[in-house]
């Protein structure tokens, strides 16, 4: 071999490298990305793809998905109406937790609806909610799991009180407001 092929060798293994590298680089990007975008929603859809890239790809698919939707703000009048809805729930929380914890699933969905989310399988339903409210999708799911067992007859009053909690803490993201202690739920009360 002459030196000049060995130059041309030297320069495409310069390129690979540096291909591999720039590859590398994006892809580490993307992830901090996504895993700072979703929190703990990223390492959710990681456990339950097995897979950094079906996991990404997931949350990626969520986004189109939800780009897609006509979400919207609340108009400050159905906001007003929502926020009362929910002030009427948690006070019928103290006689009546577990008819409390249904009402409050359900102007979840309320909610949901009138911000232009569709309101399909519980599962779709969080997926959809992850992209614009990834830090309370948890709760939401929480909340979501203790209604589950409420209908089985499994839950506790405390599991229905902290239903509640988590339920609140999504209602008070999709209202757009910050929340407000409630009397009603506090374990000293």
């Amino acid at each position: 071999m002459d030196g000049n092929t060995l130059i041309i060798i030297g320069l495409g293994v310069v390129v690979i490298v540096l291909a591999i590298a720039v590859f590398a680089l994006f892809q580490r990007r993307q992830t901090a990305g996504l895993r700072g975008r979703f929190g703990s929603e990223y390492d959710r859809s990681l456990r339950e793809t097995g897979s950094r890239a079906r996991a990404e790809a997931d949350l990626k698919q969520r986004e189109k998905r939800v780009e897609r939707l006509n979400i919207r703000q609340l108009s400050s009048e159905d906001a007003a109406r929502f926020k009362e809805s929910w002030a009427q729930v948690q006070t019928r929380f103290v006689d009546d937790p577990k008819g409390a914890v249904t009402e409050a699933d359900q102007l979840l969905g309320d909610v949901m609806v009138k911000r232009g989310y569709p309101v399909g399988d519980f599962e779709q339903r969080a997926a959809d909610i992850s992209v614009e409210h990834p830090r309370v999708v948890e709760h939401y799911r929480a909340g979501h799991e203790i209604a589950l067992r409420h209908a089985k007859g499994q839950a506790t009053t405390e599991d229905l009180r902290q239903a509640m909690i988590h339920y609140r803490t999504l209602f008070t993201d999709l209202v757009g407001e910050q929340e407000t202690p409630s009397v009603v739920l506090r374990k000293d009360a």
